[in-house]
Formats: structure tokens, sequence, C-alpha cells
């Protein structure tokens, strides 16, 4: 029996809560779509996906899904407590969550070098996404809309990894190429 591939429910739920987010934060749908999808879909379903990479023996998946979706249900968990007035974060609080997370994000853009341009798009769109969300809570809200627009290619980036692995693997034969290692 064939092992589908986990990487396409963690594109998936990373994709479009990252997406959902970039909405909000542009100010086009309120907070409620994005707790819904950051708990189950970015972030226990990608959580999920993480788990099973590991079973495949995929380290860089296993770090990626599993790290990921614990942000989300971090940055929810982080709302809610804001929400609720129950040990409350400040603006530079998470200023400081996204910047721990940024950090991370570089090693894992270090790492998807070694893997495809499509993972290294995404990984380089997300990684400018997270420094532009620490400055837009350090330096100025002008950073916002910045980021949001930049999170909005870099979901789309994720889905289009999604869409390769189903597609080709459908096709049997590359239909969605995902290019080139970047460093050997």
């Amino acid at each position: 029996m064939k092992n589908g591939n986990p990487a396409v429910v963690g594109l998936a739920g990373f994709g479009l809560t990252t997406l959902l987010l970039q909405f909000h934060n542009l100010g086009w749908v309120g907070l409620g779509p994005v707790m819904a999808m950051g708990i189950i879909f970015g972030g226990l379903a990608q959580f999920i996906a993480g788990f099973q990479e590991q079973k495949m023996g995929n380290s860089f998946g296993f770090s990626a899904f599993v790290s990921y979706g614990a942000f989300w249900m971090g940055l929810c968990i982080i709302w809610l407590c804001n929400h609720y007035g129950i040990y409350e974060s400040s603006h530079s609080d998470v200023g400081f969550f996204l910047l721990a997370w940024m950090l991370y994000t570089l090693i894992m853009f270090i790492a998807s070098l070694r893997i495809h341009t499509a993972m290294a798009f995404t990984f380089g769109t997300l990684l400018l996404g997270f420094l532009f969300l620490v400055l837009e809570h350090f330096v100025s809200e002008a950073f916002k809309p910045i980021a949001a627009i930049d999170l909005i290619i870099c979901a789309g980036a994720a889905w289009y990894m999604m869409a390769a692995a189903i597609i080709n693997e459908l096709a049997g034969k590359v239909v969605l190429p995902l290019g080139n290692k970047i460093i050997k």
C-alpha cells in the first residue's frame, strides 16, 4: 500500500490560514475565520501532517509542519488570552513572538535552498513576511500591508507546491515544475 504525501495537507493548511490572516490584516475579514482555521487547519491539521512527515523520514517536513502548526495554535492562544484578559500580550510582546519565528524561519529558509526553487521561494517570502511584521510591531504600522501582500504571495507559493504534489502524482509526470536545488 502506498502512503499519501502528508505535505499536501500541511501546505494546504499553511497556505489557507496564511491567506486568511492577510485578508484580516488588510481589513477584509474579521478575526473569526482566521481563528477557526488557525486552530484546526493551520494548527492541528498541519501539526498532524508534520508527524506524518516524521514517519516518512522527512526531517524538514517534520520540523516545518509541526513548528508552524504550533505557531498557529500559539498565535490563536495569544489572541484568546488577550480577548478574555488572561495573560495579556502587548503589541511588543507579539513583536518578540514574531521575531523568534522569523529567526526559526531563517534556519528553514537556508535549509530550503537544498530542496527546490519553489520551497526556497516559499520560505523566502515567509521570511520577508515575518521581517515586515516585526517591523510593523517595532517601527511603523506602514509595514502591515506590505507584510500582507508578501504573505499572500507566500500562501500562493505554498498552494502551488501542494498542487504540484497532487497533480504531478496523478499525471504520473511533472506538470507543475518545482525547480532545482539552489544549493547542491
